[in-house]
């Protein structure tokens, strides 16, 4: 399912964050403004170049890190977009992973983004694929609903 919306500005940030490669961080200024806020589970902060930051590594630390955005929600400047993002972890498992998460935009008039807030479950999403981690976090899951 593709995302639809009919603000031209949505649509380019969609189409970026689909095609979002290693090359296009450097470029991430085009996207952001300079004194963006970006806050994720494992990240809070400011400004492009930071933000540039943490879409390198994980260009570094991930093989084939891409996203799918299924949805987006746009009132005014504030816009929602559903996504899954898949990759493969370069140590553990190899197989192909997936994210499930939502990001709140808040959009300037010229389409960049000023605020970028992701939701996604570190525990449910992330930790419980990890060799030990994992095992863990599922005993605390079942120990925790009986």
């Amino acid at each position: 399912m593709a995302a639809h919306s009919d603000d031209p500005r949505v649509q380019a940030i969609v189409q970026r964050f689909q095609t979002l490669g290693e090359a296009d961080v450097a470029r991430l200024g085009e996207l952001y403004t300079a004194d963006a806020f970006f806050k994720d589970p494992f990240n809070e902060v400011r400004g492009t170049e930071a933000i540039a930051g943490i879409f390198a590594h994980m260009f570094v630390a991930l093989e084939e890190p891409r996203f799918v955005v299924h949805q987006a929600i746009v009132q005014g400047d504030q816009v929602f977009l559903t996504w899954d993002f898949l990759f493969r972890m370069r140590r553990f498992r190899r197989d192909t992973q997936c994210i499930r998460g939502g990001s709140h935009l808040q959009l300037t008039a010229d389409g960049r983004i000023a605020s970028h807030r992701d939701y996604w479950d570190a525990a449910e999403e992330l930790y419980e694929k990890l060799p030990v981690v994992g095992a863990l976090m599922r005993w605390l899951k079942r120990r925790a609903a009986g």
